[in-house]
């Protein structure tokens, strides 16, 4: 008897409480895929400067020592 009492208890709790609908669950998920997004592009814009910064460095190095060749 007591573990048949026990057993509607639990089962009547999980019903309660029961799952996450859908809804809930987009309007949870939506600020974070917001926030990623935007951290994303920052990081991606970051890495695009790096890139840029060394190509120019990379091209720097290569007129000096094309100029170099050149005086020889």
């Amino acid at each position: 008897m007591k573990k048949a009492a026990l057993l509607v208890f639990a089962l009547s709790l999980i019903l309660t409480f029961g799952c996450a609908s859908r809804d809930y669950v987009q309007q949870q998920i939506e600020p974070l895929v917001d926030r990623i997004s935007k951290l994303e592009a920052k990081n991606c814009c970051d890495k695009t400067e790096e890139a840029l910064q060394r190509a120019e460095a990379a091209a720097k190095k290569c007129e000096k020592s094309f100029e170099l060749q050149q005086k020889k």
